[in-house]
């Protein structure tokens, strides 16, 4: 890897021309922060690891564990076995469900199997879940923001499927029908792009004045800072890498991020091979950042490739720090001492 020198940029642009010295006037690469693996990710990979540590493979997951394929093969290389449905399942056996979240007839079918359940749900999708949960009580129509068909938008509109209509983009707001205006609110998939769902919300609330607002921001933390941080350093960049997978909603996101902030082109790459090197020419600076469901070694890899053509200035642009971590799902939390 080439070495990464700390030019203590904050997320301002103004700061990244600035901040480069000498050096920056040839190639270089700046490297958002942060990138990579959010909390929910990193508890839900840590889940299937330590359900194969302690049962042994095989353990069952349902659907993948998250979007990205490098993860995914190794777990499948570990002991993993990947099923799109319950019922794939033998009867008895150990089933994980995604950090995307299930539905509750996911919950009541695998129990209909006597599966063993481990539920790796991102706690911040478990959150959406229970607002579903809650305003279809209350009998609110609800609008979820989110795309058709997504595990999560599939898992949240489970829990409450009479009150819940997804909303896939802008434009669907006109096709959009409910039975009071008085009483409608807006949820969303937590991977969204930021903008977007703003502009839906906007279009939203001109067709329904008193639609209400989520208790909390739906939108996860580690979604949103990715997206800031590839904003930042998109304006100084002909062209932006996101390492990510083509069913990551997130890493597809920060793509059309990078392009709607300034950067001359953007492409999604799993592997450092993936990367066209008709994309690089002409090409002082590089902005490289990852997905949420993105292990670091992926973005090792396309530095280290990057520096192979001369891109051997790696500077950070940093806009918020994490420090978050979730509590690991109960059934495989290691003992007390």
């Amino acid at each position: 890897m080439p070495p990464t020198i700390n030019m203590g940029i904050p997320g301002a642009t103004s700061s990244v021309r600035s901040g480069g010295g000498s050096q920056a006037s040839g190639k270089r690469v700046l490297l958002a922060e942060p990138r990579g693996y959010c909390a929910g990710v990193d508890r839900a990979v840590e889940t299937v690891e330590r359900a194969l540590e302690k049962h042994g493979a095989p353990v069952y997951v349902r659907h993948e564990i998250v979007h990205n394929v490098h993860v995914v093969e190794t777990l499948a290389k570990a002991g993993a076995v990947f099923v799109d449905e319950t019922d794939e399942v033998p009867e008895g056996a150990i089933v994980v469900f995604s950090a995307h979240g299930v539905a509750p007839t996911v919950h009541v079918e695998a129990a209909a199997r006597n599966l063993r359940t481990i539920d790796a749900t991102c706690p911040l999708v478990t959150k959406v879940h229970n607002e579903a949960k809650r305003f279809a009580r209350d009998d609110y129509d609800i609008l979820l923001v989110g795309h058709t068909g997504h595990e999560e938008v599939v898992g949240t509109a489970g829990e409450a499927p009479d009150h819940v209509q997804v909303v896939d983009n802008p434009d669907a707001v006109d096709q959009v029908t409910v039975r009071d205006p008085n009483k409608v609110i807006w949820l969303s998939q937590t991977t969204l792009s930021v903008d977007e769902t703003m502009e839906t919300v906007r279009r939203l609330r001109e067709k329904f004045p008193t639609l209400q607002d989520p208790p909390s921001d739906d939108i996860c933390y580690a979604t949103q800072n990715r997206q800031v941080a590839v904003k930042a350093m998109a304006p100084e960049c002909e062209l932006v890498i996101v390492v990510g997978s083509r069913n990551s909603s997130n890493s597809v996101r920060l793509v059309e991020v990078a392009l709607g902030a300034g950067s001359d082109a953007a492409h999604l790459v799993d592997y450092a091979e993936d990367i066209d090197p008709t994309w690089l020419e002409g090409v002082t600076t590089v902005g490289v950042t990852s997905g949420a469901s993105v292990p670091e070694v992926l973005v090792r890899g396309v530095l280290e490739r990057l520096a192979e053509y001369g891109y051997g200035t790696v500077q950070p642009v940093t806009t918020a720090n994490e420090t978050l971590v979730f509590a690991l799902p109960r059934e495989i939390r290691p003992p007390r001492g």
